[in-house]
C-alpha cells in the first residue's frame, strides 16, 4: 500500500463520510456539487488530522516500535518528517479550495469555520499543549466530525441551521468518538509510557471499555429523539446497523487487547457507515 494512503488511515475515513451524507439528507434541497465539495472538505480535513497525528507523535517519540496498532509512517521511517509536513499542507490546500467554493456560494462565514478546523486539526497532537494529551480528543471529534461536519453539510444545501441536522449530528458524532475511543483503548500501554494522557489513559482499561460500549448504545438510543423530531418511525431503520457491531462489542466486553482490538476499530467504522447510510435513507423517506 502507498505510504501516504496508509498514513491517511482509510479505515477511519468513514468518520468523514458519515456526517456529509447524513447532513445532506436532512436538507430540504440537494445541490450535487455542494454535496461533493462538502465531502472533499470533510475527508481532506480528516486526512490532514491523521497526517498531523502521525507527524507529531512520530517526532515527539510517542509512536515507537512497541506500538500495538498499525505502523505509523513517520515513526517507521516510511515517510520523512519534512515530507509529512508537506502532505499535511497539501491536505489543507485541498480543504481550502473546496471550502472557498462553498463559502463563495453561501456565506463567507464558512471561512472562519474552516480556520477553526485547521487550528483544531493541528492542535490535536501539535503545539506545546496538544489537547489529545489532555483527555480532550473526544470533544474535538464530537464537535468537528459530528456537529460541524453534519450541520455544515446541511447548511451548504439550505443555507440554514435546522433542528433535524443538529439532532442527526449527535449519533454521527458519537460513532466518530467511538472510533477514537477504540483506538486509544488499544494504545493505553504505549500512550501511558509516552506521557500522552488520552481520556483512555485517564479512565483506565475498564472505564474506557464501559465508555466505548455506552457511546455506541447512546448513538442507537438517540434515534428515538430523531424519530420524534421528524414525526416518523423511519429513523429506527438505522437500528439494523446494530447487527455488524455485535461481534466487535463482544470483543470489547471479553477484554480483547493490543492487536485483538484492531478488528474492533474496523468493525465500529463499518457500523458507522452502515448506520449513516440507513439513517440517510430513513431521513429521505421521512
Amino acid at each position: 500500500m502507498n505510504a501516504y494512503v496508509e498514513a491517511a488511515r482509510p479505515r477511519t475515513l468513514t468518520a468523514a463520510v458519515a456526517p456529509v451524507i447524513v447532513g445532506t439528507a436532512t436538507a430540504a434541497t440537494f445541490i450535487a456539487w455542494r454535496a461533493l465539495a462538502a465531502l472533499i472538505v470533510s475527508v481532506s480535513v480528516q486526512v490532514a488530522v491523521n497526517y498531523a497525528n502521525d507527524y507529531f507523535d512520530g517526532v515527539k517519540g510517542v509512536d515507537t516500535e512497541d506500538r500495538m496498532g498499525p505502523r505509523r509512517a513517520v515513526a517507521s521511517g516510511m515517510i520523512s518528517p519534512p515530507a509529512m509536513k508537506r502532505a499535511i499542507l497539501n491536505a489543507f490546500v485541498v480543504t481550502a479550495l473546496a471550502g472557498l467554493a462553498l463559502a463563495a456560494a453561501t456565506t463567507w462565514w464558512l471561512v472562519a469555520v474552516g480556520a477553526l478546523c485547521f487550528l483544531a486539526a493541528l492542535g490535536y497532537s501539535g503545539g506545546p499543549k496538544p489537547y489529545a494529551s489532555a483527555a480532550l480528543g473526544e470533544v474535538f471529534v464530537f464537535v468537528f466530525f459530528g456537529l460541524v461536519a453534519t450541520v455544515g453539510s446541511a447548511f451548504v444545501q439550505d443555507e440554514a441551521v435546522t433542528v433535524t441536522a443538529l439532532l442527526a449530528a449527535v449519533p454521527v458524532g458519537l460513532f466518530a468518538v467511538a472510533i477514537l475511543i477504540a483506538n486509544n483503548l488499544r494504545d493505553i500501554p504505549t500512550d501511558s509510557l509516552a506521557g500522552k494522557r488520552t481520556l483512555a489513559v485517564v479512565l483506565g482499561d475498564r472505564g474506557t471499555r464501559q465508555l466505548l460500549i455506552g457511546t455506541i448504545i447512546g448513538a442507537f438510543a438517540f434515534l428515538g429523539v430523531i424519530g420524534l423530531s421528524v414525526g416518523s418511525a423511519w429513523p429506527f431503520l438505522a437500528l439494523l446497523a446494530a447487527v455488524p457491531i455485535a461481534r466487535p462489542l463482544e470483543a470489547v466486553r471479553e477484554g480483547a487487547v493490543g492487536p485483538g482490538l484492531i478488528p474492533v476499530l474496523g468493525g465500529i467504522a463499518r457500523t458507522q457507515l452502515t448506520f449513516a447510510v440507513l439513517l440517510t435513507i430513513a431521513l429521505v423517506l421521512a
